[in-house]
Formats: structure tokens, C-alpha cells, sequence
């Protein structure tokens, strides 16, 4: 009997992914299959793109669309409606409303020439099963993830592997619950997402880098960022690099960010108290950042989050760094896919 394969396809706003696992949850390939969305073809463009893309993925993999076993779809948020995405600030206008659960079966159950089940799921939750997966090994043990990139990506992944979506698809949202502002000494930045109460996601993310860096210039006036001629988040796009280069100004601003994450860490352990967290994100790129700086960088997090935690709790919970990198989502959704249909 042939062995039954799950795919997962991880359907980003500029790039889309491709894995699969067998139905053990062991990976197929590690070997990274990816090309270009083209979202603004429109969404039945980028569907039919999709289905190519898994069949591209069985072909190399010796594979057929007869052992697919089901199909996971991770896609950015937010949600109108199960399936059904609302207005995205990365994806065209013409993809709100669109019904992507409903269109991508029916693609996906003509190519096969049998219905194909499809799960789908908000992206960052995609890429926290996978994680979750590989952080807890053997056990049931729960697990929270934070990826600050742009923003926060937020995940919980429940003990049979599930990720908390919530019953209208907004939940872990916890990149734009508000930072612990008068603990770290801020003031309150205005979100993307509208919010004037300091999300999160400013204190941790590159959305919120050139707040901190204009900040920050007032007290290094001689730092070669405040003669730049450059847009403030033209520069702050340096601050990386230059933390890793030991810049003074630039150390100080990652240690900030590590810091207000280790107080969000605590703050949704009070709630969900996990056994894993696990920390993603560009940062921890083990091929765009050093071990010294993620290892300065997690250690802070760990250490503010101690600090908050609960006394049982600061030997239960482990901090880890994310170790899929761009897989993690595509692995995460072919893995919901098994989970469904195991359940």
C-alpha cells in the first residue's frame, strides 16, 4: 500500500511554499520548493499557481496526487469568514471577500479527479504547529510561539497540535495587545492596525524600529544614523547589521525589543502558561544573524520574562529559538491537514 502524504501550502503575500508530511508527521523533504504569488494576477490566478506548485512538489518527490491525503493552506489574516479572507494590508483589494477555502477545493479536487480535503489557517499559526511539533518532540505539551518580523506573528498550539484561532478567527492576535508601557519607559505608538494604546508589536517589531531609533538618536546626536540623510525606516533597516558590528545605539535598541517580548512572554503566560515558547522571527535567522546576537537577544528574553512569571512556572516553562525557518509554515499546514484528519 502506497504511503499516504499531506501537503501544505503556504500561500504568502509575495512568495508561496510548498511541503508535505507523511502521515507519521515525519517531513517529506527539507529541500525548500517556492516561487513567486502573483497576487496581483488576482486570486484565481494565484489559485490555479497553487495547484502547479503541489504538483511540481509530488513530481520531484516521486509522488501522486493519488496518495495525497488531504491539503493545508496557511494565508495571511484577517478573516471575513472561515476561508474567506477580509482586507489585507499585503494583498491586492481584489482578494477581500474572496472565498479561498471554496476555490482552492474545487481546484485541487479537478486536478486529483476526487475531492481533496482542505483545512485552511491564518499563516502564523501554520508556522507555530510546526514548531510546536518539533519543540515538544514526543509530548503533548503546549506551545507558544512569537515571530517579531514586520509585526508579531502569535501562535498556541493546544495539546493535540491545533493552533487557537477563536471563534472568529482572531485569536493570538497578541501582537496588538498593549505593551506593559510604564515597565518599559515608552510611549504609546500608533499601530498599523489603528490602535493608539502601544501595540506590542511596536516595542518588538521593525514596524515600530524607526520610532525607537528617532528616539534613541536624541541621546547618541553624533551617531552617523542622525547625520544620514535617509528615512528613518531607511535606517532602521541598518540597525541589525549594525548591532552585530557591537554599535552602542543599536545593541541598545534589540536589548529594548528583547526585553518588552519577555514581558509579553509573562504577560500571555498568566493565561495560557505553556510549556514551550518558542521565539522566531528574522532574528533568530540563523543566516542573518550571529549566535551572539541571538543568543544576547533570547537571554533577555528570558530574563525579564523570570522576572514576571510566576515562582512554579520559571523552571515549567522552556524558552527556545525557532529552528524551521521558511518551511515552518508550510510544514505547520500540512500538519493541520493530518491532524483534521486524524480527528
Amino acid at each position: 500500500m502506497e504511503k499516504v502524504v499531506y501537503i501544505g501550502t503556504d500561500g504568502g503575500a509575495t512568495t508561496s511554499k510548498v511541503g508535505g508530511v507523511w502521515n507519521d508527521g515525519s517531513t517529506v523533504s527539507t529541500k525548500l520548493l517556492q516561487s513567486s504569488t502573483n497576487s496581483a494576477h488576482g486570486p484565481d490566478s494565484v489559485v490555479r499557481s497553487w495547484v502547479e506548485a503541489i504538483n511540481n512538489y509530488l513530481a520531484q518527490n516521486s509522488l501522486t496526487w493519488d496518495q495525497v491525503g488531504g491539503v493545508g493552506l496557511a494565508v495571511p489574516g484577517p478573516f471575513q469568514r472561515y476561508g474567506v479572507f477580509d482586507h489585507s494590508a499585503n494583498l491586492p483589494d481584489s482578494f477581500t471577500g474572496f472565498d479561498v477555502h471554496t476555490a482552492y477545493s474545487s481546484a485541487l479536487s479537478e486536478r486529483a479527479g476526487r475531492p481533496i480535503p482542505l483545512t485552511v489557517g491564518n499563516d502564523g499559526d501554520m508556522g507555530g504547529v510546526a514548531e510546536a511539533q518539533h519543540a515538544r518532540g514526543d509530548s503533548s505539551a503546549t506551545v507558544m510561539m512569537l515571530a517579531p518580523g514586520s509585526g508579531l506573528g502569535c501562535a498556541y498550539i493546544d495539546a493535540r497540535g491545533f493552533a487557537l484561532s477563536g471563534d472568529t478567527f482572531a485569536g493570538m492576535e497578541a501582537g496588538h495587545m498593549p505593551a506593559l508601557l510604564h515597565v518599559l519607559g515608552a510611549k504609546p505608538y500608533t499601530c498599523g492596525c489603528g490602535r493608539d494604546w502601544g501595540c506590542i508589536e511596536m516595542y518588538t517589531c521593525l514596524a515600530g524600529l524607526p520610532n525607537l531609533l528617532a528616539e534613541k538618536l536624541e541621546q547618541y546626536p553624533d551617531h552617523d544614523l542622525a547625520k544620514s540623510t535617509l528615512t528613518m525606516k531607511a535606517r532602521a533597516f541598518s540597525l541589525r547589521g549594525l548591532a552585530q558590528k557591537g554599535d552602542k545605539l543599536a545593541q541598545e535598541i534589540f536589548d529594548f525589543q528583547a526585553k518588552a517580548l519577555g514581558l509579553h512572554v509573562a504577560s500571555l503566560a498568566m493565561a495560557l502558561d505553556p510549556k514551550f515558547v518558542v521565539i522566531g522571527g528574522g532574528l533568530m535567522d540563523p543566516e542573518a544573524t550571529t549566535p551572539a546576537f541571538r543568543e544576547r537577544y533570547l537571554n533577555i528574553v528570558r530574563a525579564n520574562a523570570r522576572e514576571y512569571l510566576w515562582p512554579y512556572q520559571r523552571d515549567a516553562i522552556t524558552i527556545v529559538p525557532a529552528a524551521l525557518g521558511d518551511l515552518s509554515q508550510a510544514i505547520g499546514a500540512a500538519l493541520t491537514a493530518l491532524y483534521k484528519d486524524r480527528s
